[in-house]
């Protein structure tokens, strides 16, 4: 494989794969590290899982736990691909401060519902649960209560965008290993009400997030020049994603045009004038874009009528003694 084509491979991974962000990244290395140090450890299956334990055994750092917690390295490839393929424009929407705000509130939440739907049903309930799939269903349904899109298309397939969620609920299901179906619904229905509004009261504004991207821990995190850092500022965030492009001097040819009377060329071949503006024309051959098609019959004259009555009116004045 020579260099060019790499470079066509490279290129074309980086367009199917989204930009890494802070937040994502964040939540990837501590999911990683969580798992390394569980493999080390070798601790019990499930000991960081949330499910009923919450309420019965007093459990409660299980809450904030469980999403960075996974039992296989199959679970945790998945999952982490699952978070970023479906929550990735959120905090490029969000800003990385609040992105990560709005995830650890969506899944805390999800999982202290969960956790009170397993105790009631813990004879026949599905027990605990853990992974990032809730949270990046969560988003998935946040994402969509903001957007104006009516459908969406998933592997060539249209459906209503207040479907899309529901989709990869039963894609997730069936796919990601030990998920539980009950807590992903939570999960979606918890996304949808914080997209409606309803967590507005705990949410933190644009202006706390601005405080808050000041603080040692996530300066850290914007020094680090392999991922993009979003900022909250809706006008700072415009500029990171949107950079202003400016374009090199003679790089979009354009062609100039100048009134007539405000030029001191003469109206020869090589120039013509239409309309009051003045073109200069290197092409002898074809139609220009501003062509008139009486040219030919009318003359120079027939196409600026005040050029040639100005002139018209010079003669006569030098007539009279």
């Amino acid at each position: 494989m020579n260099t060019s084509h790499l470079k066509t491979v490279v290129q074309l991974f980086r367009d199917m794969v989204p930009a890494i962000t802070s937040g994502m990244f964040l939540i990837t290395l501590t999911s990683c590290a969580v798992f390394g140090l569980q493999t080390y450890l070798d601790s019990s299956q499930g000991s960081l899982s949330v499910g009923a334990s919450v309420f019965v055994k007093g459990h409660v750092h299980t809450l904030f736990a469980y999403p960075f917690y996974h039992r296989s390295l199959t679970q945790l490839l998945l999952s982490i691909c699952t978070m970023v393929f479906l929550s990735g424009s959120l905090e490029k929407g969000f800003g990385t401060v609040r992105f990560l705000f709005v995830c650890i509130l969506m899944s805390t939440v999800t999982g202290l519902l969960y956790a009170f739907l397993d105790l009631l049903q813990e004879s026949n309930g599905k027990g605990p649960t853990e992974g990032l799939v809730p949270m990046a269903l969560a988003c998935v349904a946040l994402t969509t209560t903001h957007t104006k899109m009516t459908k969406a298309f998933l592997c060539g397939v249209s459906f209503p965008t207040m479907a899309l969620p529901w989709v990869f609920v039963l894609l997730t299901s069936v796919f990601i290993p030990h998920t539980v179906l009950p807590c992903s619904i939570i999960s979606t229905f918890i996304g949808w009400m914080h997209g409606r509004g309803w967590f507005s009261f705990v949410d933190i504004s644009e202006a706390k997030a601005g405080l808050a991207e000041k603080t040692p821990p996530f300066r850290f995190l914007r020094s680090i020049s392999m991922v993009a850092f979003v900022p909250a500022s809706t006008e700072d965030r415009r500029k990171t994603l949107l950079p202003q492009i400016n374009p090199t001097p003679g790089s979009y040819p354009v062609q100039a045009y100048a009134p007539a009377s405000s030029t001191n060329i003469a109206v020869s071949g090589s120039a013509k004038i239409y309309e009051g503006w003045s073109t200069n024309v290197t092409a002898a051959s074809g139609p220009t874009p501003f062509s008139n098609p009486h040219a030919s019959e009318a003359g120079v004259g027939g196409t600026s009528h005040g050029h040639s009555c100005a002139h018209g009116h010079h003669t006569h004045s030098h007539g009279h003694p």
